[in-house]
């Protein structure tokens, strides 16, 4: 981003937030354009928060990357005011592959909703059901993904989300970050 702001810009403030490994990272990287694959492979956990700033033609983006860890889960909720401060939107991110961790996931994006309730805050929400890749339902074990998407994850994001302006999508880093609407 260029150092000098262009007063006819918007700007906004949005946080990355989800599970560690759910993908976070990648979808920075995404946002920033980056398409060199051999980046997403070298990752590596997100320590505490990374900040960066992103510029499109109509938006000064301050997009925070908040390591997904447990001991950082922990850091967030009980500072989230000082975190969330002129926050506009939230992505939170589940990872569709890591079935097992759903119930995690869910919790902690309810912990997320009840500290947005306690600041009295309504920043839209975007929720991310990733690496929803290309294929996927021909994977051992991931044959009904879209059952377990639409059974176990939707009503319940739903039904969190239900007071906000949310959207929930089906995302992807192949492709170069792509996302589908569900609702």
């Amino acid at each position: 981003m260029a150092n000098s702001r262009d007063p006819a810009k918007k700007e906004a403030k949005i946080l990355l937030m989800g599970l560690d490994n759910s993908g976070k990272t990648s979808i920075m990287l995404s946002l920033q354009q980056n398409t060199n694959l051999l980046t997403f492979c070298k990752l590596s956990p997100t320590k505490g928060v990374s900040i960066e700033n992103l510029e499109t033609d109509d938006y000064l983006m301050n997009v925070w990357d908040f390591g997904g860890q447990e001991k950082y889960r922990i850091e967030y909720l009980n500072h989230f005011k000082k975190y969330s401060s002129k926050v506009d939107k939230i992505l939170y991110i589940i990872d569709v592959q890591d079935i097992k961790r759903y119930g995690l996931a869910l919790e902690y994006l309810e912990k997320i909703i009840v500290q947005l309730y306690k600041i009295n805050l309504k920043p839209e929400l975007s929720i991310y059901v990733h690496k929803y890749d290309p294929g996927i339902k021909n994977k051992i074990g991931f044959e009904d993904i879209d059952e377990k998407i639409y059974s176990q994850l939707i009503p319940k994001i739903k039904e969190l989300t239900e007071e906000f302006s949310s959207q929930i999508f089906k995302s992807s880093i192949y492709t170069t970050f792509e996302r589908e609407l569900i609702t």
